[in-house]
């Protein structure tokens, strides 16, 4: 089956390639501050062993104000294209963008959503199943920076917050004066750190950090969705061990403690002696 999907897919383009985990924008600001993807990941790339992660398209659900530039970031980072008449997205837009990470194939759908008020309760419902969440705003409008709490609350309603990684993105960043810029940076890292998400700013119009941002996006993506099915496959593993033990010793008692890592087994043959 794999075979057949490869064969079919055409090869990722050379730009979409990605051997070293892309470092964050600001250290002081980011998910996390490792130089190298996580050592488990590595090894079952290396191996082999990701299941179906590199054939999953991960979804990544873009929020923010009306014309802060969701639609240009993406359409920037996909086409390589930056168009100044503005147009209001109607509803919600997708892109898919496929990469290899590590040798292994994957893919990103970019939902682009509408920032109109009256479409909110037609992409809210498309917000379901996302992995990542983009929450935009423009550096030169402190106000749609402040709404970004919404925002995230309205994802969030569709997600476990546990299980989505955020990131809080500043556009416009060549429209910004240099005053402008560290005054709006201050209080979006200061939000960043209480949304618990990792903080970008870049520029559409030049494509400033574009690139890097998207990279950095689908790489701690490729990497959650790795751990996740790697947790998954020694979750099984270890269930299996435990149902063989209790099929061969049907006089003990297992307990499965915290995320399966510790197995309790008491003997119940002498418990009432």
């Amino acid at each position: 089956c794999r075979s057949i999907i490869m064969s079919v897919l055409p090869p990722v383009r050379k730009d979409r390639i990605i051997g070293q985990l892309p470092k964050c924008f600001n250290r002081g600001a980011a998910l996390n501050t490792d130089d190298e993807f996580h050592n488990k990941v590595k090894t079952a790339c290396q191996q082999q062993r990701t299941g179906t992660v590199g054939f999953k398209i991960s979804k990544v659900i873009v929020v923010g104000d009306l014309a802060v530039g969701k639609t240009c970031l993406i359409n920037r980072f996909c086409k390589d294209v930056f168009d100044k008449n503005y147009k209001a997205t109607i509803g919600v837009d997708f892109e898919m963008e496929r990469f290899e990470v590590l040798g292994v194939p994957f893919s990103l759908q970019l939902w682009d959503t509408a920032g109109q008020e009256r479409f909110k309760c037609i992409a809210s419902t498309y917000y379901r199943g996302a992995q990542a969440v983009i929450i935009v705003f423009d550096l030169t409008d402190v106000g749609s920076l402040e709404h970004t709490r919404q925002w995230l609350e309205d994802a969030m309603k569709e997600n476990d917050p546990t299980s989505v990684l955020l990131f809080l993105v500043g556009t416009k960043k060549d429209l910004s004066s240099p005053a402008q810029y560290t005054l709006i940076e201050q209080d979006a890292i200061k939000l960043a750190d209480q949304m618990k998400a990792e903080y970008w700013a870049l520029s559409a119009l030049s494509g400033e950090n574009v690139r890097e941002f998207f990279f950095r996006v689908a790489s701690l993506t490729f990497e959650a969705n790795v751990l996740a099915e790697l947790e998954k496959s020694g979750s099984r593993r270890i269930g299996e061990v435990v149902r063989k033990y209790i099929k061969d010793h049907p006089k003990m008692k297992v307990f499965v403690l915290t995320d399966l890592e510790k197995l309790s087994i008491t003997s119940l043959t002498n418990c009432c002696q």
